[in-house]
């Protein structure tokens, strides 16, 4: 049975496949060109993957928190324009020291020389810490230092620490009300944030940490937006190199365990990997930046064109055992296989337009990445791999000869493929009709997904800074700053009275608001003046801000002084729980903006964007993924001229994805940006062997050809390369679970089970359901039209 199902092939394959026949329009025949001069092709290909190089070398890494809610939208505009006149937020760098003994008299003077020695460290700005604290002033002098220049001990000391503990500016602010934990707030150079000099002056306050602090058994981390930043930079590249290595041993490994031979693991591994290589170059030279999304673009590429290079190399090795010369034998293989290719990659290309359908800026760059990779990995898959072969490829007939009756791994495969399809077509009403009640079911499950965005999530979380973050989530109310952005209206200045009356009312709102706290604003100091100096007058409130540092004045009044930021913190919580806190804070400044006409008063900041925005933009790429299902299912429907076809693929589509949102619901886990992704892209790239199981089927059936023995011989054919593409391919995403990166992790392993479901749809929902579709326009316009 099996030795007739690859004579039928062959016989297909002698018969010329004109662009009249093909599903891709001819497109496929672009593979031949190359072919045509294997020689001149390799040199061109020389000179193409120099170019590369040399763009590889351009990729710059975009390490912004914000740049997943970068967006042409009013909201993040105006995040963009408090960044610009209040930039602490991104360039502070939180340096938490936690210890019960962290008061001890010992251990505080060391922490005084750490933040002394802090404010010599090369690209610092200005330095916040319990130190910056005064004492309360002598009417017409400025008050001097909490903390004197020799300590006091025994009695005298216990006391000054209660004073320290104490101390309005710094409790709950910068020491937590226990004394266990401080905050010091290091501002940085915002030059050396955006440069490689990040590295440098993170890893000399890092020595400073080791070399005052180590041996005062306090526990030092460091967070911030600069060190996650860092964090985020230094594991983008270390991801990149661990899933091109792991990637490529994969394909490799696989390639030479089944095709036992090196001519055939080349042909079917090195297109992709020189496809990697290609786009990585093209999107270099396009001036695009390397993040969290496109640090996949290397197993994406190696997922979108490895199947393909896979299902060329099995056709050329049928035909070459058949009896076929290696020029025929890729040459058809290309007119074979290759329309099947040019539509997976098609599909594949329809996934990343989905993607622009998103707000974010981010995921939109993602999707024209994935598009440019996808174009650029077929043109290398259909060319290279014929090249390859024709080139390396010798003796086929001792190689027909030795394959012909030593094949065991390849016909193993097709035995198991042989066994599932004769039970698929046995019964295809009752499959059809359990798949359907199966899928739907897991439909209303994935319909109950919630979005869920959390900024732990986008650090990597095997380092210091998520760890701090939490520290100062549990202590100090939070890390993750929610600013509040006063406008003044022309003809008020910052002292006039109906301006400080607004920032008092909007601060009291702000400390009163359920979730936030850290509240720092010009209000902060006003406070402290008419407590400690009983002083309230405006002159007094402006000599002592025009002696502040400038570093510091900038972190609540802009240069112009025509503006101000009213700053709190709310701890790391998912965007679920974050947005009401947010929402119902700018719903109780609403009495104050009729209260201050004129007056513009938002709610701004990072966490904010998130809490607003995150939410949205997962439902629309969500409603994308819908709308995709319906271009995909048309796209294939068309390409194949039928409406059976159309049909057929549904169900096998939606239920890797389906079944994936009921994994992510099993265990807790909501709809996140990264989840979203995979699924889109997962949906098409899952097609591949739907198409080529079709394009298969087309090509089998023929009349005198029962429906159930085409459904079987298209198994047998292409099932062996669909699951060793399919193995390939699934341990070329997972290789992410190595990342450091939580939403990294999330896309490889949610992507690489898509895979794998992709392919259980294909051998269990596919057949029968194709079966019995196919009986169906028998029954409607006879058996002599062909259904596909």
């Amino acid at each position: 049975m099996l030795e007739k199902h690859s004579e039928s092939e062959v016989h297909v394959d002698k018969v010329e496949q004109g662009p009249s026949s093909s599903i891709a329009f001819g497109l496929e025949r672009l593979g031949l060109i190359a072919v045509r001069a294997p020689i001149v092709s390799c040199i061109v290909l020389l000179v193409l993957i120099v170019g590369a190089v040399f763009g590889i070398h351009r990729i710059k890494i975009d390490d912004s928190l914000s740049q997943l809610f970068r967006s042409d939208t009013r909201e993040f505009r105006q995040y963009e324009e408090v960044t610009k006149k209040f930039p602490a937020e991104e360039f502070d760098v939180l340096v938490v020291v936690e210890g019960k003994n962290l008061l001890a008299r010992n251990n505080l003077e060391k922490l005084r020389d750490f933040v002394t020695d802090l404010q010599l460290v090369e690209g610092t700005r200005g330095l916040v810490s319990l130190f910056s604290a005064r004492q309360a002033p002598a009417p017409g002098k400025l008050p001097a230092a909490l903390f004197p220049a020799e300590l006091p001990e025994g009695e005298a000391y216990d006391k000054f620490i209660e004073t320290v503990k104490n101390n309005e500016i710094i409790r709950g602010k910068l020491l937590s009300e226990d004394g266990t934990l401080a905050l010091i707030v290091l501002s940085l150079d915002p030059e050396v944030v955006a440069s490689s000099k990040l590295t440098k002056t993170v890893g000399d306050i890092r020595a400073l940490m080791k070399e005052d602090l180590g041996e005062t058994g306090l526990n030092v981390q460091l967070s911030g937006v600069p060190v996650m930043q860092l964090e985020i930079r230094n594991a983008v590249e270390r991801d990149g190199l661990t899933y091109n290595i792991l990637g490529i041993l994969a394909g490799c490994v696989i390639a030479i365990v089944f095709f036992r031979k090196i001519s055939f693991m080349v042909a079917a591994a090195f297109p992709p990997m020189i496809a990697i290589l290609l786009a990585l170059g093209a999107l270099g030279w396009a001036n695009f930046n390397l993040n969290m999304f496109l640090n996949v673009m290397t197993p994406l590429i190696m997922v979108i064109s490895f199947s393909d290079s896979m299902q060329l190399t099995f056709a050329a090795r049928d035909r070459l055992i058949a009896g076929q010369d290696k020029f025929t034998a890729f040459k058809n293989a290309v007119l074979v296989v290759g329309p099947a290719c040019v539509l997976t990659h098609g599909t594949a290309g329809i996934s990343f337009i989905a993607l622009q359908f998103s707000d974010s800026d981010l995921i939109r760059k993602f999707g024209e990445a994935g598009l440019a990779a996808t174009i650029i990995a077929l043109v290398a898959v259909l060319s290279l791999v014929p090249v390859f072969g024709v080139l390396l490829v010798r003796n086929e007939k001792v190689f027909a000869v030795k394959f012909q009756s030593a094949d065991a791994g390849v016909q193993a495969l097709r035995n198991f493929c042989y066994w599932i399809a004769v039970r698929m077509v046995g019964r295809p009403g009752l499959f059809s009709l359990i798949a359907v009640l199966f899928v739907g079911g897991l439909g209303v499950i994935y319909a109950n997904l919630e979005p869920r965005y959390r900024l732990a999530d986008q650090v990597p979380d095997k380092r210091q800074a998520v760890a701090a973050s939490d520290r100062l989530d549990a202590k100090l109310t939070g890390a993750n700053p929610v600013n509040v952005l006063i406008q003044f209206p022309k003809g008020e200045t910052l002292y006039s009275p109906e301006t400080l009356q607004t920032i008092a009312d909007v601060h009291a709102t702000v400390e009163k608001a359920a979730g936030v706290g850290n509240v720092w604003s010009l209000e902060t100091l006003r406070r402290w003046l008419a407590e400690k100096a009983g002083s309230a007058d405006v002159a007094t409130l402006q000599e002592y801000v025009n002696v502040i540092p400038e570093h510091l004045v900038r972190r609540f009044i802009d240069a112009e002084q025509d503006a101000v930021v009213v700053a709190g913190r709310v701890p790391d919580k998912d965007s679920s729980q974050l947005l009401p806190i947010v929402d119902k804070l700018d719903s109780e400044l609403d009495g104050i903006r009729k209260k201050h006409p004129g007056y513009e008063i938002a709610v701004t900041g990072l966490a904010a964007i998130a809490a607003r925005n995150s939410a949205s933009m997962i439902e629309k790429l969500n409603h994308g993924l819908t709308i995709e299902f319906a271009l995909v299912a048309l796209f294939i429907g068309l390409a194949f001229r039928s409406w059976v076809v159309m049909l057929a693929c549904i169900l096998p589509g939606i239920f890797p994805v389906v079944m994936s949102g009921t994994v992510l619901w099993a265990m807790g886990e909501g709809l996140q940006f990264a989840s979203v992704v995979a699924l889109t892209v997962s949906f098409g790239l899952g097609l591949s062997a739907t198409i080529h199981f079709l394009n298969r089927l087309r090509l089998e059936s023929k009349p005198g050809v029962g429906s159930a023995l085409a459904v079987e011989r298209a198994t047998v054919l292409v099932g062996p390369a669909l699951i060793l593409t399919t193995v390939v391919l699934a341990c070329g995403l997972v290789v992410t679970v190595f990342s450091d990166l939580p939403s990294l992790r999330l896309f490889g392993w949610l992507s690489a089970f898509s895979m794998v479901m992709a392919l259980v749809a294909d051998l269990f929902i596919l057949r029968p359901t194709a079966m019995w579709l196919i009986n169906l326009h028998a029954r409607l316009q006879g058996p002599d039209k062909p259904a596909i």
